[in-house]
């Protein structure tokens, strides 16, 4: 009787930790989701040379603005949804949602990679010169947006983690047929 105390203590702790690991990395997204979009939002710079770049010039960071205001959004309804207890039952809500904004966040960083890769290497096969000599504070600004995107991005992959265990936790495993169980059938 005490081990089966003992372990629904452990199993009550597990998933104390886990209700505020949640909560704490949910609650991490929206500053990190706002700063990027700021960053993002106010970098500009202009070039006597060639003239003025900002980020509306570039849908991949148009992209990157969308899906931080839905990420930021998302964790802000979670964290009072969780809060206020609200929809907390509703394990599979968490991980549906979880899942699809890390795949949109996924999608949003490798758009801004491939952006900061022409810009600073170019694409010679298209006779593109790389950009960032001309405009370097530009593409430092969007290193710096995608650097707290990606920190984001880690968050909700952390989060989609925990969402899953919560939905498959409540699952027992599949029955594996033991060996004499086998013999027996054939």
């Amino acid at each position: 009787m005490n081990n089966v105390s003992e372990n629904q203590l452990t199993s009550t702790n597990h998933l104390h930790f886990l209700r505020l690991l949640d909560f704490f990395l949910r609650l991490s997204v929206i500053p990190l989701s706002a700063a990027s979009i700021w960053v993002t939002v106010t970098n500009k710079q202009d070039n006597i040379s060639y003239g003025k770049v900002e980020f509306s010039n570039l849908s991949g960071l148009k992209y990157l603005v969308f899906i931080n205001a839905i990420s930021a959004s998302y964790a802000l309804v979670a964290v009072v949804c969780s809060w206020l207890k609200f929809l907390l039952s509703k394990a599979w809500v968490f991980f549906v949602s979880d899942q699809v904004v890390a795949y949109l966040m996924v999608t949003s960083s490798a758009a801004v990679v491939e952006i900061l890769y022409l810009s600073y290497n170019g694409d010679k096969e298209i006779s593109w010169s790389e950009a960032c000599s001309s405009y370097g504070r530009f593409c430092y600004r969007v290193k710096v947006a995608l650097i707290l995107h990606v920190f984001a991005v880690l968050c909700f992959l952390v989060l989609s983690i925990i969402s899953a265990y919560r939905v498959f936790s409540k699952f027992e495993p599949p029955c594996v047929p033991s060996k004499g169980a086998e013999e027996e059938a054939n």
